[in-house]
């Protein structure tokens, strides 16, 4: 599932790659790989946004099945007792056999929706609702004892019997809730976009606490909880649009440190090993490694410019993360410095139009406007660079991820 485990702590078993040898296969489909693929049993399964969920073969990079619902597919599926579950923008979640892509059965929520508001990130018109082009990902499953989890835009985080589809238990919250959940000791974290981080009884549904992030009345960019939550040690750390990482105590609620991130929004889930929480920013471009308990920030490495929403995975030693540009970096945990990088296609073919001779991105040339339409259009243009939102996956010392140029690359 997303992030490898209920805990959503972004740490694999064995090692990664510490050298990057080659592309050991690439696999194309006709949209962006914005979700992450998993890897169960020498089959990786990934979404696309050209409405197809597809299980590949993980030595060769055959398709073994392709699950198609016409309808994008920008998260993480989850795998359990021999079943893919994923949901999709047509508001519907899904239950497929992971051995032939069969229909097990499905499960109507509210509707998907991006989260949407006026005067969104201060662009005109002032007065129009705009849908938020940065509203990437829906909210992946995961899967414990026996129940699914997600939350969905229609304000609800689901409980379903994994088995059959029935509902369980639904928890509604204020607005939009895309960011996935992790589990632990029984209780389901997740943030909403109505900038509660909720802690919920697993079984009942029941709500156990309810913490407070910032607001952004006017303009509305500095609010909402994209970031999924990691559990370690009896903390839980997740990133908020409010600009900053946060550490609470896991039983209560409590907050323990808060990091600052001057304005950045922190989008990417951050991944926890041995002491130390690592986390992403977007808008400052850097990775951060901070001590789990205060919150003191023990490393930094910065990515030019060029915003992070992928998640880190950590395996062995290595951590791998990607940006924007289109790259892949594998960065050294002891200090965080870069041993090596891999680049899209999309970002090979289309990189140096928008990009400076230091490395940095042409922003005059992304975004050429304070209207809505030229926002849009500038999200366009970074995706259409082969970016890297997909959060990789280290299995067997080889990395996975998904690109917006439409690939899920292999790498070893």
């Amino acid at each position: 599932m997303f992030r490898g485990s209920p805990q959503h702590s972004g740490v694999y078993e064995g090692d990664g790659p510490t050298t990057f040898t080659k592309v050991k296969w690439k696999f194309h489909t006709a949209g962006m790989v914005i979700g992450s693929p998993v890897v169960v049993h020498a089959v990786v399964y990934v979404g696309s946004t050209d409405g197809n969920l597809y299980a590949i073969d993980s030595e060769s990079g055959k398709l073994q099945w392709k699950f198609a619902v016409k309808s994008r597919i920008p998260s993480t599926p989850a795998v359990a007792g021999g079943v893919v579950y994923f949901p999709a923008y047509d508001g519907n979640f899904y239950a497929v056999d992971a051995s032939d892509g069969k229909l097990k059965w499905k499960f109507k929520t509210g509707g998907e929706r991006r989260f949407a508001a006026k005067h969104l990130h201060g662009v005109q018109p002032v007065a129009e609702t705009m849908p938020d082009p940065f509203d990437s990902y829906l909210s992946s499953p995961a899967v414990l004892s026996g129940t699914v989890y997600f939350g969905s835009g229609d304000g609800n985080v689901y409980a379903l019997n994994a088995e059959s589809g029935a509902l369980n238990w639904k928890f509604q919250t204020g607005d939009i809730v895309h960011a996935s959940p992790a589990i632990a000791d029984g209780t389901v974290f997740i943030g909403s976009w109505d900038s509660f981080f909720y802690a919920i009884d697993a079984k009942t549904g029941q709500e156990k606490w309810r913490f407070k992030t910032g607001e952004d009345p006017d303009i509305h960019n500095q609010v909402g909880i994209q970031s999924s939550a990691a559990v370690a040690d009896g903390m839980v750390f997740f990133g908020c649009r409010d600009s900053h990482l946060y550490a609470l105590d896991a039983r209560t609620g409590e907050k323990k440190w808060a990091y600052s991130a001057n304005g950045s929004w922190v989008v990417g889930s951050p991944a926890v090993k041995n002491g130390k929480v690592y986390f992403p920013t977007s808008d400052s471009s850097t990775l951060f490694a901070a001590d789990a308990k205060s919150g003191q920030i023990v490393h930094s490495l910065g990515f030019h410019g060029w915003y992070l929403y992928s998640s880190p995975a950590i395996a062995g030693n290595m951590l791998y993360l990607g940006s924007t540009q289109g790259n892949l970096v594998a960065v050294d945990l002891a200090n965080l410095t870069r041993v090596w990088s891999f680049e899209t296609d999309g970002s090979k073919e289309r990189g140096r139009n928008f990009t400076n001779a230091d490395g940095t991105p042409k922003s005059e040339a992304l975004y050429h406007g304070n209207f809505y339409d030229d926002m849009v259009t500038g999200v366009g243009r970074v995706m259409s660079l082969g970016a890297i939102i997909s959060s990789p996956v280290v299995v067997d010392k080889t990395v996975y991820v998904g690109s917006a140029d439409g690939n899920l690359y292999a790498l070893i």
